[in-house]
């Protein structure tokens, strides 16, 4: 059994959690230390550390505290270390320490040396990795019962028959002004809020990491969520052409271009062809649809082909003059996702902010799970995301639970859950106001052709939807060590109970070395435009009619007005800061779309060179 101690005050816990839901100007307030009682043996860090962009430490500590713990996997008992604490990203050039990174690792004593190492972090920019790190595959765990619109309270931590302890070692590490990781001086904050420096920063912690712990001969993997898989595609080139080993890189929930996702900019500004798999999805789940349909896998072949035409066409259209629909095409729209004629009619490039308010009368989905909704109007609704508010307040909770009653590792100072570093970030790449990460993925693709990638993704996820995902990633032409398959779930699929238990068995697979099972077939559309197909491969997961749907597809039901008047998000309020998000400034449609085919390669081969002459600029 896992370390035991003192459990903490849950309603002192949730009041600072909640107070912790800032966004707007200046920087977040972070998850506020409360007073603790003693815990024996425990590390104690009384270090102030900030979240502000201006803010470093005057120097850095390394140290953590290190305890032992067991876990139940399927028959096997895992013994397992845990070890909280800081460690110095140092630059390669000069040694020179630029900043104190926090991370926890769970590691098996006396493991081979070539124990498989899994580095992971969550996005934003601005989100610490408690998503991951307490969701996911540690060997605990918060239950969410996703998609339940409630969370047991008081929160329950939980021992994790999922966790990937039994096949890696697993390293969960804060960015620079999250959690407890901070910059030193004469670096601030600010130095690395960036999508280069940002990944380099993460390069050199995991250079690192391995040095000290002399992990060099272990296959080595980095798994980032949502913004996150951003900075693995710049991260993966990076550590290549520093002649890092790399094994393989797992996308969870992905915007590896900007440029493409369309809820990044004006509603009806870019086409929306990739998420209308995902309404699609969600209509299906919410019992919408003519004819219903019970199998999520079969259904999505049929709304990737029909999003690719003839809808995607017509959308592009849309977006470019404001052409009108084809005749009986809103009528496909209606029965294929459940949405209202009349949304269609306003607005045939349907935007996923919009969806969710219109899908289901009177209720607001969630933007991460669409399959959770609120009342309009309500508490839950307010933050402009009933999905990701649900868990801020439990997971912040559970962190300080989890460090300081079980890592033994107690700091007085808060942990910043989410910073406010987007509202300053350069988003800035390749001489491109937004990232398109493509790019960067091809490189380390060339540089390394049996590098693996696999993407996960959730059909109910309207952030970073999974068609979206594939469309970017067939950019890419045949690919053989890139694979794709998508779960019953939202942005956070692993939330749900079913589909962690099939995210952990693809991931141990994929780690192992060993192939992945089959479920589907394989084959999908081609993509127009592409070259050739990106292997895609669905889980074998069911959708769920909604109990309590009471308007049919068919229908050309009324939508009011308030329906479709845009409601922000309180960032400040949402799990992982409602990530993808960009300020306001870049949100200005793309002059062009994203290369591809010959044009493609030649920026690959750019990027190669430019970085060849100097690995570490």
């Amino acid at each position: 059994m896992p370390h035991t101690g003192l459990r903490l005050g849950i309603a002192a816990l949730l009041a600072a959690a909640l107070a912790a839901c800032g966004g707007g100007g200046g920087d977040a307030t972070p998850v506020a230390s409360v007073p603790l009682p003693a815990v024996a043996g425990a590390l104690n860090d009384g270090t102030a550390y900030s979240s502000a962009a201006g803010a470093s430490l005057a120097t850095s500590i390394e140290r953590a505290s290190v305890t032992s713990h067991t876990l139940a996997v399927g028959a096997t008992t895992v013994a397992y270390t845990a070890t909280a604490g800081h460690l110095d990203a140092r630059d390669p050039r000069t040694g020179a320490t630029q900043a104190s990174m926090f991370y926890v690792a769970y590691t098996v004593a006396g493991a081979a040396a070539s124990r498989p190492l899994v580095f992971f972090y969550n996005g934003g920019p601005g989100s610490a990795t408690i998503w991951l790190h307490l969701g996911s595959y540690a060997p605990r765990r918060v239950v969410t019962h996703a998609p339940a619109t409630t969370v047991p309270q008081p929160f329950q931590l939980v021992d994790n028959a999922d966790s990937l302890i039994d096949v890696a070692d697993l390293v969960f590490v804060d960015a620079v002004g999250t959690g407890y990781s901070e910059a030193v001086a004469p670096y601030t904050n600010q130095s690395f809020w960036g999508v280069d420096r940002d990944a380099a920063l993460m390069r050199d912690f995991i250079a690192r990491y391995v040095a000290v712990n002399q992990r060099a001969a272990s296959p080595t993997f980095v798994l980032g969520e949502s913004y996150g898989t951003t900075r693995s595609a710049v991260l993966a080139d990076l550590m290549l052409a520093a002649e890092m080993r790399l094994d393989g890189v797992i996308l969870q929930s992905s915007v590896l271009d900007y440029n493409s996702n369309c809820d990044v900019f004006a509603p009806g500004d870019l086409s929306c062809e990739g998420f209308v798999p995902s309404y699609g999805e969600t209509g299906a789940w919410h019992g919408l649809v003519q004819p219903a349909r019970a199998d999520a896998d079969a259904y999505a072949d049929v709304l990737r082909s029909f999003a690719t035409s003839p809808y995607g066409p017509a959308a592009a259209a849309f977006a470019a003059t404001r052409q009108p629909a084809p005749p009986g095409l809103v009528d496909q729209l209606v029965a294929l996702t459940g949405a209202p004629a009349p949304a269609w009619d306003a607005n045939l490039d349907l935007d996923p902010s919009t969806f969710r308010r219109v899908l289901v009368p009177g209720q607001l989905l969630g933007r991460y799970d669409a399959r959770i909704a609120a009342p309009a109007g309500s508490a839950l609704a307010a933050s402009g995301d009933p999905s990701a508010a649900l868990i801020a307040a439990p997971f912040a909770a559970a962190a300080r639970q989890l460090f300081d009653q079980e890592l033994l590792y107690v700091a007085s100072a808060g942990y910043t859950t989410l910073s406010n570093a987007i509202s300053s970030w350069d988003f800035g790449h390749d001489g491109q106001p937004l990232p398109d990460t493509i790019v960067d993925l091809g490189a380390a693709l060339v540089r390394q052709p049996a590098l693996r990638v696999l993407s996960l993704a959730g059909y109910h996820d309207v952030a970073t939807p999974f068609r979206q995902t594939e469309l970017d990633l067939a950019r890419l032409g045949a690919q053989p060590t890139v694979l794709t398959r998508v779960y019953a779930g939202g942005h956070m699929t692993y939330l749900d109970d079913a589909s962690r238990a099939r995210l952990k068995a693809d991931i141990a697979a994929f780690v192992q070395g060993t192939p992945l099972a089959l479920r589907v077939d394989e084959s999908v559309p081609l993509p127009r435009n592409a070259s050739a197909p990106v292997r895609v491969d669905a889980s074998a997961t069911q959708a769920t009619p909604g109990a309590n749907a009471t308007q049919t597809a068919a229908s050309r039901r009324p939508v009011a007005a308030a329906a479709l008047e845009t409601t922000p998000l309180d960032r400040g309020a949402l799990a992982q800061g409602g990530d993808p998000w960009v300020p306001p400034a870049l949100r200005v449609r793309p002059s062009a779309s994203s290369p591809r085919g010959a044009a493609l390669a030649a920026r690959v081969r750019a990027k190669i060179a430019e970085r060849d002459r100097d690995v570490y600029r």
